[in-house]
Protein backbone atom coordinates (compact mmCIF):
# COMPACT_ATOMS: atom_id res chain seq x y z
CA UNK A 1 0.00 0.00 0.00
CA UNK A 2 1.10 3.62 -0.68
CA UNK A 3 1.96 5.73 2.56
CA UNK A 4 -0.15 8.13 4.12
CA UNK A 5 -0.28 10.57 1.56
CA UNK A 6 -1.93 13.31 4.11
CA UNK A 7 1.40 12.86 6.39
CA UNK A 8 4.61 14.50 4.41
CA UNK A 9 7.71 13.52 6.44
CA UNK A 10 10.59 16.19 7.09
CA UNK A 11 11.89 16.24 3.72
CA UNK A 12 8.46 17.05 2.59
CA UNK A 13 7.90 19.53 4.75
CA UNK A 14 11.46 21.34 4.22
CA UNK A 15 10.78 20.91 0.42
CA UNK A 16 7.37 22.96 0.85
CA UNK A 17 8.83 25.87 2.59
CA UNK A 18 11.84 25.74 -0.03
CA UNK A 19 9.04 26.16 -2.57
CA UNK A 20 7.23 28.73 -0.72
CA UNK A 21 9.82 31.42 -0.70
CA UNK A 22 10.78 30.21 -4.39
CA UNK A 23 7.45 31.04 -5.43
CA UNK A 24 7.83 34.34 -3.80
CA UNK A 25 10.91 35.27 -5.60
CA UNK A 26 10.23 34.19 -9.12
CA UNK A 27 13.55 34.84 -9.83
CA UNK A 28 14.84 31.22 -11.73
CA UNK A 29 11.38 31.28 -13.32
CA UNK A 30 13.98 29.95 -16.41
CA UNK A 31 15.80 27.70 -15.53
CA UNK A 32 13.54 24.64 -15.97
CA UNK A 33 10.06 23.34 -15.57
CA UNK A 34 10.11 23.39 -11.59
CA UNK A 35 9.48 27.13 -11.28
CA UNK A 36 6.92 27.41 -14.06
CA UNK A 37 4.95 24.29 -12.13
CA UNK A 38 5.77 25.92 -8.95
CA UNK A 39 3.79 28.86 -10.08
CA UNK A 40 0.54 27.23 -10.53
CA UNK A 41 0.66 26.03 -6.65
CA UNK A 42 -0.02 27.88 -3.70
CA UNK A 43 0.67 25.02 -1.65
CA UNK A 44 2.88 22.26 -1.51
CA UNK A 45 1.45 18.66 -0.50
CA UNK A 46 3.48 15.17 -0.41
CA UNK A 47 1.86 14.81 -3.95
CA UNK A 48 3.61 18.16 -5.25
CA UNK A 49 6.88 17.95 -3.93
CA UNK A 50 7.13 14.44 -5.25
CA UNK A 51 6.36 15.83 -8.36
CA UNK A 52 8.51 18.91 -8.42
CA UNK A 53 11.35 17.14 -6.86
CA UNK A 54 11.34 14.26 -10.07
CA UNK A 55 10.84 17.05 -12.94
CA UNK A 56 14.73 18.61 -10.98
CA UNK A 57 17.12 18.00 -12.76
CA UNK A 58 19.54 18.68 -10.39
CA UNK A 59 21.45 21.29 -12.55
CA UNK A 60 22.55 22.93 -9.74
CA UNK A 61 21.97 26.63 -11.76
CA UNK A 62 19.37 28.01 -9.65
CA UNK A 63 21.31 27.48 -6.62
CA UNK A 64 24.02 29.65 -8.02
CA UNK A 65 21.85 32.52 -8.84
CA UNK A 66 19.88 32.28 -5.71
CA UNK A 67 19.81 35.36 -3.08
CA UNK A 68 18.85 32.77 -0.59
CA UNK A 69 21.22 30.29 -0.54
CA UNK A 70 23.62 29.99 2.55
CA UNK A 71 24.94 31.34 4.23
CA UNK A 72 21.51 33.53 4.05
CA UNK A 73 19.24 32.66 6.97
CA UNK A 74 16.59 31.25 4.64
CA UNK A 75 19.22 28.57 3.66
CA UNK A 76 17.42 27.73 0.17
CA UNK A 77 19.25 25.11 -1.62
CA UNK A 78 16.59 23.90 -4.45
CA UNK A 79 18.99 20.91 -5.91
CA UNK A 80 19.58 19.39 -2.46
CA UNK A 81 16.30 19.90 -1.03
CA UNK A 82 14.68 18.06 -4.47
CA UNK A 83 17.50 15.63 -4.63
CA UNK A 84 16.41 14.65 -0.83
CA UNK A 85 13.03 14.02 -1.48
CA UNK A 86 14.12 12.31 -4.59
CA UNK A 87 15.40 9.49 -2.81
CA UNK A 88 11.72 9.64 -0.47
CA UNK A 89 9.90 9.15 -3.69
CA UNK A 90 11.91 6.13 -4.87
CA UNK A 91 11.86 4.17 -1.63
CA UNK A 92 8.38 5.22 -0.79
CA UNK A 93 6.89 3.96 -4.27
CA UNK A 94 9.40 1.20 -4.79
CA UNK A 95 7.95 -2.33 -4.70
CA UNK A 96 8.96 -4.44 -2.59
CA UNK A 97 9.57 -1.55 -0.01
CA UNK A 98 11.91 -3.83 1.61
CA UNK A 99 14.32 -3.22 -1.16
CA UNK A 100 13.67 0.14 -2.34
CA UNK A 101 14.89 0.95 1.44
CA UNK A 102 17.99 -1.25 1.42
CA UNK A 103 19.11 -0.09 -1.95
CA UNK A 104 18.84 3.36 -1.03
CA UNK A 105 20.98 3.02 2.03
CA UNK A 106 23.72 0.90 0.53
CA UNK A 107 23.35 1.12 -3.60
CA UNK A 108 26.76 0.87 -4.59
CA UNK A 109 27.70 -1.81 -1.47
CA UNK A 110 24.97 -3.81 -2.76
CA UNK A 111 25.17 -3.02 -6.75
CA UNK A 112 28.89 -4.77 -6.29
CA UNK A 113 28.45 -6.94 -3.87
CA UNK A 114 25.32 -8.70 -6.15
CA UNK A 115 27.40 -9.04 -8.97
CA UNK A 116 30.32 -10.51 -7.22
CA UNK A 117 28.41 -13.15 -6.15
CA UNK A 118 25.71 -13.73 -9.04
CA UNK A 119 29.28 -13.65 -11.23
CA UNK A 120 31.12 -16.05 -8.40
CA UNK A 121 28.24 -18.46 -8.53
CA UNK A 122 28.08 -18.93 -12.36
CA UNK A 123 31.77 -19.08 -12.37
CA UNK A 124 31.97 -21.92 -9.49
CA UNK A 125 29.23 -24.03 -11.46
CA UNK A 126 31.42 -23.71 -14.71
CA UNK A 127 34.19 -25.06 -12.37
CA UNK A 128 32.30 -27.83 -10.94
CA UNK A 129 31.17 -29.19 -14.51
CA UNK A 130 35.21 -28.39 -15.74
CA UNK A 131 34.47 -26.52 -17.70
CA UNK A 132 35.64 -22.72 -16.76
CA UNK A 133 38.53 -22.19 -18.88
CA UNK A 134 38.55 -23.90 -22.27
CA UNK A 135 38.10 -22.31 -25.63
CA UNK A 136 35.00 -23.10 -27.56
CA UNK A 137 34.41 -23.47 -31.17
CA UNK A 138 33.87 -19.65 -33.27
CA UNK A 139 33.45 -18.26 -29.47
CA UNK A 140 30.04 -20.10 -29.14
CA UNK A 141 28.43 -18.61 -25.66
CA UNK A 142 25.48 -20.87 -25.88
CA UNK A 143 28.74 -24.21 -26.06
CA UNK A 144 29.06 -22.56 -21.98
CA UNK A 145 25.51 -22.11 -21.56
CA UNK A 146 22.74 -23.83 -23.86
CA UNK A 147 20.29 -20.99 -24.94
CA UNK A 148 17.37 -22.67 -23.04
CA UNK A 149 19.56 -22.11 -19.35
CA UNK A 150 20.32 -18.49 -20.45
CA UNK A 151 16.46 -17.34 -21.32
CA UNK A 152 15.24 -19.21 -17.89
CA UNK A 153 18.06 -17.21 -15.76
CA UNK A 154 17.27 -14.02 -17.19
CA UNK A 155 13.81 -13.86 -18.01
CA UNK A 156 12.32 -14.09 -14.61
CA UNK A 157 15.00 -11.35 -13.90
CA UNK A 158 13.81 -8.84 -16.77
CA UNK A 159 10.02 -9.70 -15.80
CA UNK A 160 10.95 -8.71 -12.02
CA UNK A 161 12.48 -5.36 -12.99
CA UNK A 162 9.46 -4.56 -15.77
CA UNK A 163 6.99 -5.34 -12.66
CA UNK A 164 8.40 -3.70 -10.09
CA UNK A 165 9.16 -0.52 -12.00
CA UNK A 166 5.39 -0.45 -13.44
CA UNK A 167 4.31 -0.77 -10.18
CA UNK A 168 6.21 1.91 -8.86
CA UNK A 169 5.59 4.56 -12.06
CA UNK A 170 2.12 3.50 -11.37
CA UNK A 171 1.83 5.06 -7.56
CA UNK A 172 3.71 7.99 -8.84
CA UNK A 173 1.18 8.85 -11.26
CA UNK A 174 -1.59 8.06 -9.29
CA UNK A 175 -0.53 9.78 -6.17
CA UNK A 176 -1.78 12.97 -8.37
CA UNK A 177 -2.89 12.34 -11.59
CA UNK A 178 -2.66 15.08 -14.18
CA UNK A 179 -5.40 13.84 -16.88
CA UNK A 180 -5.47 11.92 -19.70
CA UNK A 181 -2.02 12.70 -21.83
CA UNK A 182 -3.09 14.19 -25.50
CA UNK A 183 -0.75 13.28 -28.28
CA UNK A 184 0.74 16.25 -28.24
CA UNK A 185 1.60 16.12 -24.81
CA UNK A 186 3.30 12.82 -25.48
CA UNK A 187 5.28 14.18 -27.83
CA UNK A 188 6.70 17.22 -26.15
CA UNK A 189 7.91 15.09 -22.95
CA UNK A 190 9.61 12.65 -24.86
CA UNK A 191 11.36 15.24 -26.63
CA UNK A 192 12.28 16.77 -23.85
CA UNK A 193 13.36 13.88 -21.84
CA UNK A 194 15.41 12.49 -25.16
CA UNK A 195 16.75 15.52 -25.77
CA UNK A 196 17.95 16.19 -21.79
CA UNK A 197 16.18 19.74 -22.60
CA UNK A 198 16.63 20.75 -18.85
CA UNK A 199 19.85 19.86 -18.28
CA UNK A 200 20.88 23.25 -20.60
CA UNK A 201 20.77 25.80 -17.58
CA UNK A 202 17.87 26.80 -18.91
CA UNK A 203 19.83 29.39 -21.34
CA UNK A 204 21.67 26.92 -23.43
CA UNK A 205 25.17 27.69 -21.79
CA UNK A 206 24.52 24.29 -19.31
CA UNK A 207 24.81 23.33 -15.49
CA UNK A 208 26.61 23.98 -12.66
CA UNK A 209 29.45 21.00 -11.32
CA UNK A 210 31.97 22.38 -9.30
CA UNK A 211 31.96 25.61 -9.29
CA UNK A 212 29.72 28.72 -10.93
CA UNK A 213 31.05 28.34 -14.59
CA UNK A 214 28.89 26.58 -16.54
CA UNK A 215 29.32 23.50 -18.52
CA UNK A 216 27.24 20.90 -20.60
CA UNK A 217 29.62 17.68 -19.40
CA UNK A 218 26.58 16.10 -17.57
CA UNK A 219 23.88 16.65 -20.47
CA UNK A 220 26.71 15.37 -22.82
CA UNK A 221 27.40 11.91 -20.74
CA UNK A 222 24.13 11.70 -19.94
CA UNK A 223 23.17 11.20 -23.61
CA UNK A 224 26.28 8.70 -24.10
CA UNK A 225 24.96 6.77 -21.48
CA UNK A 226 21.28 6.41 -22.25
CA UNK A 227 21.68 5.70 -26.27
CA UNK A 228 24.90 3.38 -25.31
CA UNK A 229 22.37 1.79 -23.58
CA UNK A 230 19.33 1.99 -25.56
CA UNK A 231 21.94 0.25 -28.20
CA UNK A 232 23.19 -2.39 -25.96
CA UNK A 233 19.22 -2.88 -25.79
CA UNK A 234 19.02 -2.88 -29.59
CA UNK A 235 21.31 -5.56 -30.11
CA UNK A 236 19.73 -7.93 -27.81
CA UNK A 237 16.69 -6.71 -29.50
CA UNK A 238 18.28 -7.68 -33.21
CA UNK A 239 19.76 -11.06 -31.62
CA UNK A 240 16.46 -12.44 -30.46
CA UNK A 241 14.72 -11.23 -34.01
CA UNK A 242 17.41 -13.20 -35.56
CA UNK A 243 17.16 -16.33 -33.15
CA UNK A 244 13.29 -16.91 -33.44
CA UNK A 245 12.30 -14.78 -36.65
CA UNK A 246 14.76 -16.31 -39.01
CA UNK A 247 16.51 -18.79 -37.18
CA UNK A 248 19.74 -17.35 -37.17
CA UNK A 249 21.73 -18.41 -33.86
CA UNK A 250 24.75 -16.83 -32.76
CA UNK A 251 27.67 -16.40 -32.56
CA UNK A 252 27.28 -13.80 -35.42
CA UNK A 253 30.47 -11.82 -37.29
CA UNK A 254 31.60 -8.98 -36.03
CA UNK A 255 29.67 -7.12 -39.32
CA UNK A 256 26.00 -8.53 -37.99
CA UNK A 257 23.55 -5.84 -36.59
CA UNK A 258 24.03 -7.47 -33.33
CA UNK A 259 27.82 -6.84 -32.97
CA UNK A 260 27.13 -3.54 -34.46
CA UNK A 261 24.93 -1.65 -32.22
CA UNK A 262 26.26 -3.45 -29.00
CA UNK A 263 29.91 -2.79 -29.57
CA UNK A 264 28.67 1.02 -30.17
CA UNK A 265 26.67 0.82 -27.24
CA UNK A 266 29.25 -0.42 -25.39
CA UNK A 267 32.13 2.06 -26.47
CA UNK A 268 29.30 4.87 -25.73
CA UNK A 269 28.56 3.22 -22.46
CA UNK A 270 31.38 3.31 -21.35
CA UNK A 271 32.37 6.81 -21.95
CA UNK A 272 29.07 8.15 -20.54
CA UNK A 273 29.71 6.27 -17.25
CA UNK A 274 33.40 7.16 -16.67
CA UNK A 275 32.11 11.36 -17.35
CA UNK A 276 29.46 10.94 -15.09
CA UNK A 277 31.62 8.64 -12.31
CA UNK A 278 34.07 11.35 -12.55
CA UNK A 279 31.31 14.49 -12.39
CA UNK A 280 29.61 12.52 -9.42
CA UNK A 281 33.17 13.01 -7.64
CA UNK A 282 34.45 16.53 -8.42
CA UNK A 283 30.49 17.81 -7.68
CA UNK A 284 30.32 20.74 -5.46
CA UNK A 285 28.67 19.05 -2.18
CA UNK A 286 26.29 21.79 -1.75
CA UNK A 287 24.30 20.92 -5.03
CA UNK A 288 23.47 17.45 -4.20
CA UNK A 289 22.61 15.10 -1.07
CA UNK A 290 24.95 12.76 0.36
CA UNK A 291 22.68 9.96 1.51
CA UNK A 292 22.08 9.43 -2.91
CA UNK A 293 25.76 8.93 -3.77
CA UNK A 294 25.34 5.25 -3.60
CA UNK A 295 22.11 5.02 -5.43
CA UNK A 296 23.82 6.90 -7.97
CA UNK A 297 27.69 4.87 -8.29
CA UNK A 298 25.99 1.78 -7.51
CA UNK A 299 24.32 2.18 -10.99
CA UNK A 300 27.04 3.83 -12.66
CA UNK A 301 29.28 1.24 -11.49
CA UNK A 302 27.24 -1.68 -13.05
CA UNK A 303 26.70 -0.21 -16.33
CA UNK A 304 30.29 0.46 -16.67
CA UNK A 305 31.11 -3.28 -15.55
CA UNK A 306 28.35 -4.80 -18.02
CA UNK A 307 30.10 -2.90 -20.48
CA UNK A 308 33.35 -3.03 -19.81
CA UNK A 309 33.15 -7.14 -19.73
CA UNK A 310 30.94 -7.60 -22.80
CA UNK A 311 33.63 -5.39 -24.72
CA UNK A 312 36.46 -7.95 -22.96
CA UNK A 313 34.40 -11.01 -23.84
CA UNK A 314 33.91 -10.33 -27.63
CA UNK A 315 37.27 -9.82 -28.25
CA UNK A 316 38.28 -12.56 -26.08
CA UNK A 317 35.60 -14.96 -27.70
CA UNK A 318 38.27 -17.36 -29.43
CA UNK A 319 39.90 -17.46 -26.29
CA UNK A 320 39.79 -20.02 -23.55
CA UNK A 321 38.72 -17.37 -21.31
CA UNK A 322 35.50 -17.21 -22.78
CA UNK A 323 33.58 -19.09 -20.14
CA UNK A 324 35.12 -16.90 -17.21
CA UNK A 325 34.50 -13.93 -18.86
CA UNK A 326 31.13 -14.95 -19.90
CA UNK A 327 29.96 -16.04 -15.85
CA UNK A 328 31.48 -12.26 -15.00
CA UNK A 329 29.33 -10.63 -17.61
CA UNK A 330 25.87 -12.52 -16.82
CA UNK A 331 26.70 -12.23 -13.22
CA UNK A 332 26.94 -8.14 -13.69
CA UNK A 333 23.87 -7.99 -16.05
CA UNK A 334 21.85 -9.93 -14.17
CA UNK A 335 22.89 -7.78 -11.01
CA UNK A 336 22.09 -4.52 -12.92
CA UNK A 337 18.72 -5.52 -14.06
CA UNK A 338 17.63 -6.69 -10.38
CA UNK A 339 18.37 -3.53 -9.06
CA UNK A 340 16.97 -1.42 -12.13
CA UNK A 341 13.85 -0.56 -10.02
CA UNK A 342 15.19 0.83 -7.29
CA UNK A 343 18.19 3.20 -8.39
CA UNK A 344 19.27 5.73 -11.27
CA UNK A 345 17.42 3.93 -13.79
CA UNK A 346 14.05 4.29 -12.19
CA UNK A 347 15.10 7.85 -11.07
CA UNK A 348 14.97 8.59 -15.08
CA UNK A 349 11.77 6.67 -15.41
CA UNK A 350 9.86 8.99 -12.74
CA UNK A 351 11.66 12.03 -14.85
CA UNK A 352 9.98 10.78 -17.49
CA UNK A 353 6.97 10.54 -15.83
CA UNK A 354 6.88 14.17 -14.10
CA UNK A 355 7.61 15.80 -17.45
CA UNK A 356 4.20 13.81 -19.01
CA UNK A 357 2.55 15.35 -15.76
CA UNK A 358 3.77 18.58 -16.91
CA UNK A 359 3.48 18.21 -20.56
CA UNK A 360 -0.38 17.40 -19.70
CA UNK A 361 -0.70 20.16 -16.88
CA UNK A 362 0.77 22.76 -18.59
CA UNK A 363 -1.96 23.00 -21.56
CA UNK A 364 -4.31 22.88 -18.41
CA UNK A 365 -5.76 26.39 -17.55
CA UNK A 366 -4.18 28.12 -15.03
CA UNK A 367 -6.41 28.63 -11.90
CA UNK A 368 -3.82 30.79 -10.51
CA UNK A 369 -3.27 32.61 -13.55
CA UNK A 370 0.37 33.41 -12.51
CA UNK A 371 3.35 32.97 -13.74
CA UNK A 372 2.14 30.73 -16.63
CA UNK A 373 4.29 30.66 -19.81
Amino acid sequence: MLPDLHAPGPDEAEAARVLQVCNACRYCEGFCAVFPAMTRRLEFGRADVHFLASLCHNCGACLHACQYAPPHEFAINVPRTMARVRVRTYTDHAWPAALGRLYARNGLVLSVALAAGLALFLVLALLREGALWSARPAGDFYAVFPHGLMVGMFAPVFLFAVLALGIGVRRFWREAPPGRPGADAVREAAGDALRLKYLDGGHGDGCNEEDDAFTLARRRWHHFTFYGFMLCFAATSAGTLYHYGFGWTAPYGFASLPKLLGTAGGLSLLAGTAGLWRLNLRRDPMQGEPAQRGMDRGFIALLFLAALTGLLLMLARQTAALPLLLAIHLGVVMALFLTLPYGKFAHGVYRGAALLKWSIERRQPNRLGLGDD
